[in-house]
């Protein structure tokens, strides 16, 4: 399974140029590459963020986490969401479960990986935790 060139692209812009809040991959089964399903701005939330995610497919997605520490610093760390609802077909989560390690080599400069079966599991404050 490949990267598309542009998924690469998308995660570089939101990773350097912060045009991006997240960005959220699908597995092009005909072109065998990942390619980008979409992308939200930087004033979008993390709301947004997760009801952009099929509620029955599994999906890849990266996250710009921005926190303010206990020392009052504002920080951002990006975030690898591998989401494989348990409603989602077999077939599904074993392409992307096979498929995951080879996107996450592609995307350098990801901080903290969430494998995630239901929204509970990615939920915000599950995010604040690991950057803490």
């Amino acid at each position: 399974m490949g990267v598309a060139d542009h998924s690469k692209d998308s995660f570089l812009e939101l990773k350097r140029k912060k045009v991006h809040r997240y960005v959220i991959f699908k597995i092009d089964e005909k072109k065998k590459e990942v390619v980008v399903e979409k992308t939200g701005g930087p004033a979008e939330n993390y709301d947004d963020f997760t009801a952009s995610l099929p509620e029955n497919d599994c999906r890849y997605a990266v996250y710009d986490f921005d926190f303010v520490t206990s020392e009052n610093c504002q920080k951002s760390k990006i975030f690898f969401i591998a989401w494989s609802p348990a409603s989602s077909r077999i077939r599904s989560k074993m392409l992307y479960a096979t498929s995951k390690d080879r996107i996450r080599r592609e995307l350098d400069g990801i901080h903290y990986e969430i494998q995630a079966t239901d929204p509970t599991e990615m939920d915000l404050e599950v995010l604040r935790e690991r950057a803490n």
